[in-house]
C-alpha cells in the first residue's frame, strides 16, 4: 500500500473498532506456527503493542508443544499421549516448566520490550495466579475398555487469581502468562494453553479470546477455505461436532471458546495464524478473519 491517502483510509477505518475497544481487554492465545515463524512471530508482536498503544489491554497466554517435543527428544524422554494430552511424569515436568516459562515466556517478553511495548512473564505459580489440581481423562485401554488415565502432572485448573494480571494492567503492561498451575503442595501442573487463555479472558471479564490457529478457521470442508463458517453461535456447536465438521484438534478449541462465552466473554475467535496481522485484522477492520464463536 504505496498511496499515503489509502494508508491514512486504513486508519480512519480502523478508529470506530479502536473506541469500541478502548479499556477493553483481549485474551490471545499465542501458538502454533505463529510462535515458530520469525516474521509471523514479529507480526504478532506488533499486532499486540499497537493494541496496547491504543488503550486495548491484550494478555498473552501462550503454548510451546514444538519446543517441548525438541527438547525431551534430545533428553530422549519418550512421550505418551491420551486424548491429545502429554502424560507427563516427573521428568517431563521439568522440561515443560523448563521450556514454557524459562526460555519461551521470557523470549516472548523480550521481544514485546525490544519493540516499544513493556511487557512482563509470570507463571500460572506467580501469585497463585492458576490454582490446579491433578486432571483426570477417560479413554479407551489396549483391551478396548473405557478406563480413566492418570496423566501424572496434567492438571486442570481451580481458580484464577487475577490480581497479578489486574496490577500489570493497570500500570500499562502486556501480561505473558505461561499455562504452568500450582497444586496444593506447591505442585507444578502442565495446563492446556488454550484452557488455560479461556479460563483467565473468563476471570477477567473480557471483551474477547483469541486463539490463533494453523488453519483459517472452522470449515465445512476442512480443505477448502472457500467454506469459512465466519461466525457461528454456541448453540449450533453441537450440531456441528455430530456433522463431524468440527472434529479432532478443533473440537477443544471450539470447548475453549463455549466455556469463554457461557463464562461472559462477549465473543471468542478462532484465527489463521500464519496470516500476518491476523489479531488486526480481526480486531480493527470491517469484515474481520477466522471464525467468531458468540452466545
Amino acid at each position: 500500500m504505496s498511496n499515503p491517502i489509502e494508508k491514512a483510509n486504513v486508519l480512519v477505518d480502523a478508529l470506530p473498532y479502536i473506541k469500541e475497544f478502548h479499556g477493553k481487554t483481549v485474551v490471545i492465545k499465542y501458538g502454533g506456527h505463529a510462535m515458530l515463524n520469525e516474521e509471523l512471530q514479529k507480526a504478532v508482536i506488533n499486532d499486540v503493542i499497537l493494541m496496547k498503544l491504543v488503550g486495548i489491554n491484550p494478555v498473552i497466554v501462550h503454548g510451546g508443544g514444538p519446543e517441548i517435543n525438541r527438547l525431551l527428544k534430545r533428553l530422549d524422554i519418550q512421550s505418551e499421549f491420551v486424548n491429545g494430552l502429554r502424560v507427563t511424569d516427573g521428568d517431563t515436568m521439568e522440561v515443560v516448566e523448563m521450556v514454557l516459562v524459562g526460555k519461551l515466556n521470557k523470549g516472548i517478553v523480550t521481544h514485546i520490550n525490544q519493540n516499544g511495548g513493556k511487557a512482563i512473564g509470570l507463571s500460572g505459580k506467580d501469585g497463585g495466579l492458576l490454582a490446579a489440581e491433578k486432571k483426570i481423562t477417560s479413554g479407551v485401554n489396549a483391551e478396548g475398555e473405557e478406563t480413566d488415565f492418570d496423566l501424572g502432572f496434567v492438571g486442570e485448573i481451580v481458580s484464577v487469581n487475577t490480581e497479578p494480571l489486574d496490577m500489570l494492567i493497570e500500570r500499562d503492561y502486556i501480561p505473558v502468562v505461561s499455562p504452568i498451575g500450582v497444586g496444593t503442595a506447591g505442585e507444578s501442573y502442565n495446563i492446556n494453553a488454550d484452557y488455560a487463555a479461556a479460563e483467565i479472558a473468563v476471570a477477567l471479564g473480557a471483551e474477547k479470546l483469541i486463539i490463533l490457529t494453523d488453519v483459517e478457521g472452522i470449515c465445512v470442508d476442512k480443505d477448502d477455505p472457500a467454506t469459512l463458517i465466519s461466525s457461528l453461535r454456541v448453540n449450533e456447536v453441537g450440531n456441528l461436532v455430530e456433522r463431524k465438521i468440527i472434529s479432532g484438534g478443533m473440537i477443544p478449541k471450539v470447548d475453549c471458546c463455549v466455556k469463554a462465552i457461557d463464562g461472559g466473554v462477549k465473543s471468542a475467535h478462532i484465527l489463521d495464524g500464519r496470516r500476518p496481522h491476523s489479531i488486526l485484522l480481526e480486531m480493527l477492520t470491517k469484515d474481520g478473519i477466522g471464525t467468531m464463536v458468540a452466545k
